[in-house]
């Protein structure tokens, strides 16, 4: 048996066609020295194989692959999928003009999607046998739902469901951006919504008046999440999306996950039954919500959605007509993350002080980013934002220390 997460008869075509015209912006690349994406390719590829090695009893020749795979990357030539692998064509197709050159000379998202790709490849992620389907991430994914801190911290749950409507909303909200950080957003969240400087003046960017003004107007019936990473992010966004349907700002939720292990923490389906157990296993507002949650999956109104798409190289103005009449049918799209942003505005170099809505206007939906800042790409700064951050913050646009709500309702 082989289980496959595209249709190769379809694939090719429907992004060859996609729904808007790519950005003319040049694509970030990793080939600048002291460039984050070189680092990326560098420093974090490397460290992550090594911890793969470490916690799977892989054999010899997995061992050798994930060997190879790494030496491909760092000093060598990029190679298609062996002949055997059941998306070769797609890939083949997906990859032209891009094999046989430098890792570090192609588009930076497409070389980083096929990185993770090849990783599947490499640990017989797809092949019949002692590894098919063993997400070679769930080891990193459940030990953030292990950790002994999380309790104490999904404690903040309760004070944030204890906040007034108004005030109740924009903590979800900001806790689903900032559920990456190490200190879970309720937190954080809860400080923003509250007016605490520290986490006000961390947003280079703001809309979310205007994305609590439209939810809260019943404007938005049916909301979806596309959801970025499982763990800490993912509960936060589970409880935002509960919120939604507990208060009646949306009659229905649609909550968007990868068909399969990509870029380490992204949130599978998998992952979501381990977060709703997580939550379940918790004592006050955190159980509550996972019985609220099973409860709407049960009657239909939490429904999750998942597309080969969101493990392609590309960004999102060449999703398929499948889905973006998907994303179409919403009345707000809610994205999640770094990786999501890259693919709604492109990856590309554009002027910090592009406008949001030139960048993301052709999105299929009213569209909402959520996302701490963790690449080079952003837009919809002004001027002097852009000005005091490049004189006064090392690393601003690539720490995780600044984020942004963005919107075009």
């Amino acid at each position: 048996m082989r289980i496959s997460l595209v249709r190769p008869n379809e694939v090719a075509a429907a992004v060859g066609r996609g729904i808007a015209e790519a950005p003319t912006v040049p694509a970030i690349l990793s080939n600048a020295p002291g460039s984050f994406p070189g680092s990326v390719l560098r420093d974090r590829h490397p460290k992550l194989i090594a911890q793969m090695r470490a916690a799977h009893p892989y054999p010899p020749r997995l061992h050798q692959a994930l060997a190879d795979l790494l030496d491909e990357t760092l000093t060598g030539r990029i190679s298609p999928l062996p002949g055997t692998a059941h998306d070769h064509a797609v890939w083949d197709q997906w990859g032209t003009g891009y094999f046989g050159k430098s890792w570090y000379d192609v588009p930076f998202l497409w070389a980083e999607s096929y990185f993770y790709r090849r990783l599947l490849q490499a640990t017989d992620f797809f092949d019949p046998g002692p590894w098919f389907w063993l997400d070679p991430f769930e080891f990193l994914k459940s030990a953030e739902l292990q950790d002994p801190t999380l309790g104490a911290e999904l404690d903040g749950l309760d004070a944030v469901l204890r906040l007034p409507a108004r005030e109740r909303l924009d903590a979800l909200l900001l806790a689903a951006l900032w559920g990456n950080r190490a200190d879970l957003g309720f937190r954080i969240g809860l400080a923003a919504a509250t007016s605490q400087p520290a986490q006000v003046a961390s947003l280079v960017a703001d809309d979310t008046a205007a994305v609590g003004s439209v939810l809260r107007s019943g404007a938005a019936p049916r909301v979806c999440v596309v959801a970025d990473n499982a763990g800490r992010e993912l509960i936060s966004d589970l409880a935002l999306l509960d919120h939604l349907l507990t208060a009646g700002l949306a009659a229905e939720v649609v909550l968007h996950l990868k068909p399969g292990p990509y870029y380490v923490s992204d949130a599978l389906t998998a992952d979501l039954a381990g977060c709703l157990r997580r939550l379940a296993a918790a004592t006050g507002a955190a159980a509550e919500v996972a019985h609220r949650l099973h409860q709407s999956l049960a009657d239909g109104r939490f429904t999750v959605y998942t597309h080969w798409f969101y493990c392609a190289p590309f960004s999102f103005h060449h999703m398929p007509d499948d889905l973006a009449q998907a994303l179409g049918s919403a009345s707000v799209t809610i994205l999640k993350g770094d990786l999501n942003y890259r693919r709604l505005v492109g990856d590309c170099a554009w002027p910090a002080t592009t406008p949001f809505a030139t960048a993301a206007k052709y999105f299929p939906s009213p569209v909402v980013a959520l996302r701490a800042l963790k690449s080079d790409v952003v837009v919809g700064l002004d001027d002097r934002t852009v000005s005091a951050l490049d004189n006064s913050v090392r690393d601003w646009r690539i720490s995780g220390t600044h984020g942004l709500v963005q919107a075009l309702l």
